[in-house]
């Protein structure tokens, strides 16, 4: 655990093996898998560094996970539904704080779209027992409109800044704190029903706009995380989207980054009961 410091509110009591979403292993001595039957995917930018993809003989994956200067952090394989993944470690504390973290995101996006879960990217503000998440491309606009909603909106707490987690339940949409939150520490175990997911769009005049389903699909779906080369997990990735989209509104939010975005998309968004 002093590895993950931001799990510790997420850390639970007795459970048994049948509530297990996942099982990693932690062995340095892990040796990557080479040579034939072996199946390169890609290399993938993530922002803070690169991720190189296998696939592997047994159809499941193998991740060499690199940080911002290009060191190896991490060496992960699954199986093919990521129920059972291993990982080797390497480098100084921080290193392995990256990697392992990192593992783990990867890990619980891919297993849980099997569960009804996603793993998406996005600023989430809580009001009133419903949670809002905001989307749109770094540096669009997310946390500031979030914070808009914290300074001038009533009954207004943080649950997330960078991702949150989405999971259907008994066929209702509830949304969740998780232990990323990219460079605001707000690792929080908290719930709340989904009121809307909204994308930010810069513009000259504050105003929203619902969209309808095929658009709401094309604006929810690149904000999760997914990878599109396996075909299972893709595919469960589109249903749950799907699922989700017909049971919350998917709106843009076109706006500027003052006061009257906020009262404008609380306006048109936030759940009245």
């Amino acid at each position: 655990m002093r590895l993950l410091p931001s799990f510790e509110p997420f850390r639970v009591g007795q459970f048994t093996d049948d509530d297990l979403f996942f099982q990693l292993t932690v062995d340095d001595s892990l040796p990557a898998i080479k040579g034939e039957g072996r199946e390169r995917i890609g290399k993938f930018d993530t922002g803070n560094g690169d991720t190189i993809v296998d696939r592997l003989p047994s159809g499941g994956y193998q991740y060499i996970i690199k940080d911002i200067n290009g060191a190896d952090c991490c060496l992960l394989q699954s199986n093919k539904d990521f129920s059972d993944c291993r990982v080797a470690l390497n480098g100084n504390y921080n290193m392995r704080c990256f990697g392992l973290n990192n593992a783990l995101m990867l890990i619980f996006a891919f297993a849980g779209s099997l569960r009804q879960t996603l793993l998406i990217h996005a600023s989430l503000v809580r009001q009133n027992g419903y949670g809002y998440a905001f989307i749109a491309k770094s540096g669009t606009g997310k946390s500031t409109q979030v914070s808009m909603w914290l300074r001038y909106l009533p009954g207004c707490d943080l649950m997330n800044d960078d991702n949150p987690i989405v999971r259907l339940v008994d066929d209702k949409v509830y949304i969740y704190g998780s232990p990323w939150s990219g460079k605001t520490p707000c690792y929080r175990n908290v719930k709340a029903r989904l009121g809307a997911i909204t994308r930010i769009d810069r513009a000259p005049e504050n105003s929203v706009e619902k969209l309808p389903p095929i658009e709401a699909f094309a604006s929810f779906l690149p904000s999760c995380s997914s990878m599109k080369w396996d075909k299972d997990i893709f595919n469960a990735i589109c249903t749950n989207v799907t699922k989700v989209i017909e049971r919350v509104g998917i709106y843009t939010l076109h706006c500027l980054p003052n006061e009257e975005a906020a009262r404008v998309c609380n306006s048109a968004i936030a759940i009245k009961d």
